[in-house]
């Protein structure tokens, strides 16, 4: 064993390491984020949770990324502690897949067919597809598959690295010896716990015990404490995760450390206990790759079994464990180790200006209502909604920000854009909102009554808004492009009426009757009403631009009009007979 393994074992599990990211990176891309949605609308069973769980990080392939995601969501008030337990549990048979796809290196045949499964066979054929498909593809979702393969390629031959480094400890006099040491049950322990802690990813380390093992001198009896060590140990990740979160969130990393102990302190007891009454024959053989993907799925899977029932009392331990002071506990806006799911943390940002859409529409027909029956309670409420919005708008925005500092998709970069486009035009329909609150004090104030002309006319401006925004908000809720179509020509209709209704005041002004104090409260109404459909226009135009890759405003607003053929000016004409002035 010279200096030059030890350097070949090092860039061995660097590449490892580096392929299992790659792979876990784009697999999520891939996934678009719908698997980890899911987390949070079908956890309401336990058994949905568990195999949900288990799902999730077989296809991310990290129970510890799962971990930490379940710390964000519960820190994020998205997930509420009780339906982390299951997702955990499963996680933990999900990160099994990992060890059986290693296990592939140990194959020994001189048949074709059963050699072209070694990953040393295999995996050359995976870098090339993945290379081609990366240089080759103009479509964002292949070269993620592309990636994926390239990831899953250096995995393998990290792997392979790491075996070839260690194949000399096989005739070493010293390494036997060492490897004595190991039939002690309470050092394998701790060495799995600490390997795992240090690399942070029980996978790698399943993997370099794999690889240890093709020298033949691991035994099943040093390898299961070893096995059972690195499930603690991976652990350390959810604790460090759950630094400076509230107590639910840290409850969630509990819970991860709880569930490993006791799994493995009743495993390695009935196991020890079985073989001194038994003697497993077993104990002594050599174990091989495919033995560790076995005994670690066996634990996995068992330790889930025996404490999948104890669910809610293993909830219990974590909130007895981690007390709430003054029984509160509060949660995080958005948690910013969501960014590490990049799909998930916008798929909740989302989420949130969808919140921000609905409460913008309420503040406005609040503020709307108030114009002929002012309520005190009500203005409250609608300067509340104003600053709630400007909050949302100030945290969404700065995660949004930190969000497109990663690598995305081009479905979620797009997504990106439009939220940050929207959440600002949201934002200022609250503040047009608070506005037109200040006109409908001033309208309760002063007593001023609008002539029967002019009530009518407002009644058909207002009809138009509320419509306008209502289409709106819908078309963003759904991600409804066709229904964005709509807005612009609706859009133009009401600034034609709002100049037609300016145009009516100055005559019945000029004929002296109306007042100028009128027309200034008219003037308020009517601009807030105007900006409040240019704030509709540009979410409906950025919904529509992102989809179609287009992101020039004013090119895409003059084709639209002028070359919109039926589509606009059906629209337009439909909208313009319905809201007619009287």
């Amino acid at each position: 064993m010279s200096v030059f393994n030890i350097i070949t074992l090092l860039g061995g599990l660097a590449m490892f390491l580096f392929g299992m990211s790659t792979m876990s990176n784009g697999l999520e891309k891939t996934a678009g984020g719908k698997l980890e949605k899911t987390l949070q609308k079908m956890t309401d069973k336990p058994v949905k949770a568990l195999l949900l769980g288990a799902a999730v990080t077989a296809t991310i392939q990290s129970s510890s990324a799962v971990t930490v995601m379940l710390v964000g969501l519960v820190n994020s008030g998205i997930l509420k502690l009780g339906q982390s337990v299951g997702i955990i549990m499963g996680s933990n048979i999900g990160t099994t897949i990992t060890a059986w796809v290693l296990s592939l290196a140990g194959i020994e045949s001189d048949n074709f067919f059963v050699s072209l499964l070694k990953p040393s066979s295999f995996s050359p054929i995976v870098a090339f597809i993945g290379i081609i498909l990366i240089m080759t593809s103009k479509k964002p979702r292949r070269k993620d598959i592309g990636g994926i393969c390239m990831g899953f390629a250096v995995l393998m031959f990290g792997m392979e690295l790491m075996s070839n480094s260690m194949s000399p400890l096989a005739e070493m006099e010293e390494f036997r010896q060492l490897m004595v040491m190991f039939n002690n049950p309470l050092l394998g322990l701790a060495v799995g716990i600490i390997m795992t802690a240090v690399i942070q990813s029980s996978s790698a380390t399943v993997g370099i015990l794999q690889a240890l093992s093709l020298t033949g001198a691991l035994s099943y009896g040093m390898a299961i404490p070893i096995i059972m060590g690195q499930n603690i140990g991976t652990c350390i990740t959810a604790l460090i995760s759950s630094i400076g979160v509230n107590k639910n969130a840290k409850r969630v990393a509990a819970i991860h450390v709880y569930f490993n102990l006791i799994g493995t302190a009743v495993l390695l007891s009935v196991y020890y206990i079985l073989n001194m009454i038994f003697h497993f024959a077993f104990s002594g053989e050599a174990i091989a790759p495919a033995g560790i993907a076995i005994v670690h799925s066996i634990f996995n899977i068992a330790t889930t079994m025996i404490l999948f029932p104890f669910s809610k009392q293993l909830e219990k331990l974590a909130v007895k464990t981690v007390k709430d002071k003054d029984n509160v506990s509060k949660e995080t806006f958005l948690d910013d180790r969501l960014i590490n799911s990049p799909s998930l943390a916008i798929s909740e940002c989302r989420n949130y200006t969808v919140k921000m859409a609905n409460l913008a529409n309420e503040a406005l027909l609040d503020s709307i209502n108030l114009i002929d029956n002012y309520d005190e309670k009500i203005a409250d409420k609608i300067v509340s909604d104003e600053q709630t919005l400007d909050e949302y708008e100030d945290k969404l925005g700065t995660f949004l920000v930190k969000i497109a500092g990663h690598e995305l998709s081009k479905e979620d970069s797009n997504t990106v854009s439009t939220l940050l486009h929207a959440i600002g035009d949201f934002e200022r329909i609250g503040d047009h909102a608070a506005n037109m609150l200040k006109t409908a004090q001033e309208i309760n104030q002063k007593n001023i009554r609008f002539s029967d002309d002019a009530n009518a006319e407002i009644k058909v401006a207002t009809k138009a808004i509320k419509d306008i925004l209502a289409l709106t908000v819908r078309a963003f809720s759904d991600n409804d492009v066709e229904l964005a179509l709509d807005v612009e020509p609706l859009e133009q209709v009401i600034d034609n009426l709002i100049s037609e209704i300016r145009n009516r005041h100055i005559s019945r002004l000029t004929d002296g009757n109306c007042t100028i104090e009128l027309g200034f409260v008219l003037s308020d109404l009517l601009t807030n009403y105007e900006r409040v459909s240019d704030h509709c226009s540009n979410i409906a135009v950025a919904l529509i631009q992102i989809s179609n890759s287009v992101f020039d405003t004013h090119e895409y607003l003059n084709d639209y009009k002028n070359a919109g053929g039926e589509r606009f000016t059906g629209a337009f004409e439909g909208f313009k007979n319905k809201y007619i002035l009287p």
